[in-house]
């Protein structure tokens, strides 16, 4: 069937913008997002890899949205189809990728925080997810260390130490969700996904996150001169915000 206004384009965020942190997908939001793509053309873009992507959205996420970007991009589908696939590896070699994993894990095994876990660097398509707690902790420990990071801001004082340590990389860093931050080249970040979303094809491009702030995952795009950024606090505001602009 064809959409009533293909030319406007909606991108979301999906931790925090369709789904509570980590959690899967609504039901209701299922639905809304169904009616949207009725409407107009969406896609989704995430710093998790597809895998997670698909826990959180659904199996058929690349079929349910007109876009898939995992990982910022660096896995793109576009109408079930993969157009793009790019390697963190081959872009800065293992020598450069050796020395951000080891100083990074001696700066964790140094850190003074009440809980470690495990799974404290996590190696993905084209960035490092780094997690002071580890990425094993349970949800009852991950909302507690967000708290406790809140107010001690361990992935602040963490990403600027790595931000001097390694400035001749050009890396980005960018903190989102509850426990960790990501790790990738400058340009990396949600805009990536944009060079495969051509300029002729849309007249609108909204964009809807919850990390929006100056060093959020979600703060480039939701600046960038393409877009209309909409920052959220949760999945009901999204929800909120479509009914208001697709009716």
């Amino acid at each position: 069937m064809a959409k009533a206004n293909p030319r406007i384009l909606a991108l979301f965020d999906v931790d925090g913008t369709l789904t509570a942190a980590r959690k899967t997908v609504t039901p209701q939001m299922i639905a809304r997002i169904a009616k949207l793509k009725s409407q107009i053309t969406i896609g989704v873009v995430g710093g998790s890899d597809l895998v997670k992507q698909k826990e959180q959205l659904g199996e058929n996420v690349t079929d349910a949205f007109d876009y898939s970007f995992s990982e910022n991009g660096l896995v793109a589908y576009h109408k079930g189809k993969l157009i793009n696939k790019t390697s963190i590896k081959d872009f800065l070699g293992n020598e450069k990728l050796n020395k951000i994993i080891n100083f990074t894990l001696l700066y964790i095994a140094n850190l003074d925080i009440p809980v470690k876990r495990g799974t404290f660097i996590e190696f993905r398509q084209g960035m490092l997810n780094v997690s002071p707690i580890g990425r094993n902790c349970s949800q009852e420990e991950r909302d507690e260390f967000e708290k406790y990071d809140h107010i001690h801001q361990i992935r602040s004082k963490m990403v600027n130490v790595l931000r001097t340590q390694f400035a001749e990389y050009n890396l980005t860093y960018s903190i989102g969700g509850q426990i960790s931050f990501d790790v990738f080249p400058a340009g990396w970040d949600k805009t990536y996904c944009l060079r495969f979303i051509s300029p002729s094809d849309y007249d609108e491009i909204h964009f809807f996150g919850d990390k929006t702030h100056v060093g959020g995952n979600d703060y480039e795009i939701f600046v960038h001169d393409r877009t209309i950024g909409h920052a959220v606090k949760t999945p009901d505001d999204t929800m909120r915000l479509l009914n208001e602009l697709f009716p």
